[in-house]
């Protein structure tokens, strides 16, 4: 089933990703190095996995939509140094958590991981395991840009357990390269994705963006042709959010160039059409992937979760990030880094953390961060499920909630009945919308507390 055009218009509106719940803007400040600190000491649960997640910030280029906490550099002396306090935090928490407990996760992000070279590559992965227990069958994964990629490198990744890619594509139309500083042509895709294919790394993602200056229907048809014909496990279709406010580099790019709101829209409608008619299942949110990956497999057993690198295909897992800006997550905490490098390097340097602001869940926060995961990850929302496991009845509960979602019932993006909320075909494209129906904050308008900033969100289409 596929939107209607009126739909995609209606349902555009500011709203959170839902990465978390309560959104990372409600964190605050007066949560800190101690309080991390103490929440990994007394959150240590043998029956807990743990993901992992390291912050490399740096990037050759700046690409000028992008949204990350990076640094462009071409200094690469500034990367071996970030790395010896990458690792006094690695220490520091490792020597706080329980070796009896399995790493099942463990992620790259950035700013650019393929920055590093394949020596720095293999120490820091071969480091990491030392001070962790890791499965044998653990996801271990990583972020990459084509441009100035190495064989040796993707060689270093595999041998440090690498088996999962996402590669950074956005667009193939040169135009758009250009407007965005981010020159890659289809043959050096084509090659660094052999790579990885000869490597037998398990799953391969391309990440794609739409909304970027000049692109157009036709533009794009071509860019998701040579994309399909890869046939990569998985495909995530991000929307450009234009946030200058909050991405000053943003303003590099002529806004006058970005597609209309009417492109934009034939956009998310041609993707949707063409990634499912090439066999593609549409997960969720801007995600894609064949029947046979493990996204799909959580997704029909129940198992996917959503935290900050998007879907995971582990539900209670306690996240551990390391380096600039990383957010950590226990099943009652979250924390996050020092963005800036630099400061992050001073603050691991005199505490060996590096803390600066965080949250502590309420129960309803817990309650509701249960409903937004079901409906996200799950597509349904078993009432009397919650409804037990919460001791609550879920309809007085959530009275409000289900008085904001009769609009999308109407709209059919949502079936609700006296045991379930469920999530239709077409309301996979409109999950934010469904999932904001949920969320107090949003629409109660709860007192920020200090050092919360004010939620400034994305579209949702």
């Amino acid at each position: 089933m596929h939107p209607d055009h009126a739909l995609l218009v209606k349902y555009s509106k500011p709203g959170p990703r839902y990465t978390s719940y309560p959104p990372a803007p409600h964190f605050a400040e007066d949560f800190g190095i101690g309080q991390w600190r103490q929440e990994i000491i007394e959150s240590q649960d043998a029956s807990r996995p743990i993901s992992l997640y390291v912050h490399i910030p740096f990037c050759d280029t700046l690409c000028f939509y992008c949204g990350c906490n990076m640094v462009a550099t071409q200094k690469y002396e500034k990367a071996q140094e970030y790395l010896k306090y990458l690792k006094r935090e690695i220490d520091a928490v490792a020597a706080l958590t329980s070796s009896s407990r399995r790493v099942v996760q463990l992620h790259w992000g950035g700013g650019t991981p393929t920055f590093l070279k394949a020596a720095e590559i293999r120490d820091l992965a071969s480091h990491i395991r030392s001070r962790f227990n890791f499965d044998p069958q653990a996801e271990v994964s990583v972020e990459v840009d084509p441009r100035g990629l190495l064989r040796e490198q993707v060689d270093a990744l595999r041998e440090s357990g690498f088996n999962r890619a996402s590669i950074g594509v956005q667009d193939l139309n040169e135009q758009v390269q250009k407007a965005v500083n981010r020159i890659q042509p289809l043959s050096l895709i084509q090659e660094v994705y052999g790579w990885f294919r000869q490597s037998n790394f398990q799953s391969i993602n391309m990440d794609l963006m739409v909304g970027l200056p000049h692109q157009t229907l036709e533009t794009y048809k071509a860019t998701l042709k040579e994309i399909t014909a890869m046939a990569p496990d998985r495909l995530a279709v991000f929307g450009y959010a234009h946030v200058p406010w909050m991405k000053k580099h943003q303003k590099l790019i002529v806004q006058s160039d970005l597609p209309n709101f009417e492109t934009r829209m034939a956009l998310q409608e041609y993707i949707l059409e063409t990634l499912e008619g090439k066999g593609y299942v549409h997960v969720g949110m801007d995600h894609f992937a064949t029947p046979e990956d493990e996204i799909v497999k959580a997704q029909r057993s129940k198992t996917l979760w959503r935290n900050f690198q998007g879907y995971t295909t582990h539900r209670n897992a306690d996240i551990y990030g390391f380096g600039a800006s990383s957010i950590s997550q226990t099943n009652d905490v979250y924390a996050q880094n020092e963005k800036r490098p630099t400061g992050y390097q001073q603050m691991i340097g005199e505490k060996e953390l590096a803390t600066v602001k965080g949250y502590r869940m309420t129960t309803d926060d817990k309650l509701r961060r249960d409903v937004i995961i079901e409906l996200m990850c799950d597509l349904v929302v078993n009432k009397q499920g919650i409804g037990t496991r919460w001791k609550i009845d879920f309809d007085d509960y959530f009275a409000k909630s289900l008085e904001l979602l009769k609009p999308l019932v109407a709209d059919g993006l949502v079936e609700a009945d006296a045991n379930e909320i469920r999530v239709t075909t077409l309301g996979r494209l409109f999950l934010r919308n469904i999932a904001m129906c949920f969320d107090a904050y949003l629409n109660a308008e709860k007192p920020k507390t200090a050092g919360q900033e004010t939620p400034r969100y994305s579209m949702t289409a």
